[in-house]
């Protein structure tokens, strides 16, 4: 009678799946959570990226700005970012002369960060501009925090410089930016 039992017992297959599914579950829940974390950082990493070239767009394409128009032009960047918060989103923009082969900066405007000081130098990528052509210098950090923050713990900050050539003068202006 034990023998049978045992015999039954050890050939009995079913539960088989329940058990597999009760071990693979949490290892597939684990890993579907942390790919969407990771796909949710990577699309506010992009966002990011794409406010910095849109403040240097919109930057190049005027003659003259004021500080009213780059703040406004802060505002869109903030509005790119949605659905994420902006609260940790900062930028500077900057207009940036080569004079006699060094980088300095004729003009900054900053939201969250500070503005290059008037006059100071900056270290651009080589061979970017040539001596008496300007540069706007967009910069952008934002920092990320993780919705799950057991997948991610702290802040994850993420950064884009770019840079683009004024459109239709050699130098865009600003006369009124407060001079720091």
């Amino acid at each position: 009678m034990k023998r049978s039992l045992i015999r039954r017992l050890t050939g009995d297959e079913r539960g088989v799946s329940a058990i597999e599914f009760a071990m693979l579950a949490p290892v597939l829940i684990a890993f579907y959570m942390g790919m969407t974390e990771f796909c949710q950082g990577f699309m506010a990493q992009k966002r990011m990226g794409h406010v910095s070239a849109m403040v240097a767009d919109l930057v190049a394409q005027e003659e003259e700005m004021t500080p009213a128009m780059i703040d406004d032009i802060f505002d869109i960047g903030g509005l790119i970012m949605k659905p994420f918060p902006t609260t940790t989103l900062h930028q500077r923009v900057s207009s940036v002369t080569s004079v006699a082969g060094v980088p300095t900066v004729d003009w900054s405007r900053a939201e969250g960060m500070t503005a290059r000081a008037v006059g100071s130098t900056m270290t651009l990528p080589a061979d970017l501009v040539a001596a008496g052509e300007s540069v706007v210098v967009a910069e952008v950090t934002y920092d990320y925090d993780s919705a799950a923050d057991y997948l991610m713990p702290g802040l994850t900050r993420f950064s884009h410089v770019y840079y683009l050539r004024p459109r239709t003068v050699d130098k865009t202006l600003c006369p009124t930016c407060p001079v720091t």
